[in-house]
């Protein structure tokens, strides 16, 4: 069981990295710090590399790449999606509760910001990723899959879905969060639009919540970038 002060310095941290995601431990430690949480830069480490958010630096956690796992090279430098089920991208992010946190996965479709398919589970183990995977092929197949290092994207278990189908898969650099910017944006819009304006007091009230919000965020909320249509206008009339 987290304690409070534990609880505290996540719950904020996750503010920080979500408003800045290319900080690393040192920065965000010293944020912290001047907020009046003493935190030092291995604890901050210990506390992004236990919520997922810090998946290629050094140190024992569950989402460092394995060392025998394969990394495969970042395809999209310079590249723009052309189309829907050209690139999507995958990431997981951390949720928090009242008294806790989950973890959020998402399959978000480049083109159109369409979210595919989610998961959300209370650990970050692997089913977490496989299951939201699975799901998301079950709609479509992505001629690019984009991902961080980590140890879920790098696993046979993730990739056996992907290779025989014929994606191509591309992952993010060491310590670039750019380039995977397009989801970073809707973890952005789901905290400051949803999670943040909540305190969801149990696993099954943030589900329901985050539920309702990707169902409005696809369905009913215009983007910009967008010409002020839907995700899921633009994603079904290419489907």
């Amino acid at each position: 069981m987290a304690s409070a002060q534990e609880l505290r310095i996540k719950h904020r941290l996750d503010e920080i990295y979500t408003l800045r995601p290319y900080y690393g431990a040192r920065r965000i430690a010293w944020v912290l710090s001047q907020e009046g949480l003493e935190v030092g830069r291995k604890l901050a480490r210990t506390y992004m590399q236990e919520m997922g958010i810090a998946a290629v630096y050094p140190g024992p956690n569950l989402s460092k790449r394995a060392a025998e796992h394969q990394v495969y090279p970042y395809l999209l430098r310079g590249i723009a999606s052309q189309c829907c089920n050209h690139v999507w991208g995958v990431d997981i992010t951390y949720i928090r509760l009242r008294s806790g946190w989950m973890y959020l996965m998402a399959v978000l479709d480049w083109f159109s910001r369409y979210v595919v398919a989610w998961e959300l589970a209370d650990t970050l183990e692997q089913p977490l990723v496989t299951a939201a995977m699975s799901r998301a092929l079950k709609l479509a197949k992505p001629t690019i899959c984009n991902s961080d290092q980590g140890s879920h994207f790098t696993s046979e278990q993730y990739l056996g879905l992907l290779k025989p189908l014929g994606v191509q898969i591309s992952m993010d650099g060491k310590r670039r969060a750019i380039d995977n910017i397009l989801t970073e944006r809707l973890w952005r819009t789901l905290k400051y639009e949803e999670v943040y304006l909540n305190d969801y007091d149990s696993p099954r009230t943030a589900r329901a919540a985050i539920a309702r919000y990707l169902s409005f965020y696809n369905h009913e909320r215009p983007h910009q970038s967008l010409a002020y249509r839907t995700p899921a206008q633009v994603y079904g009339a290419a489907t």
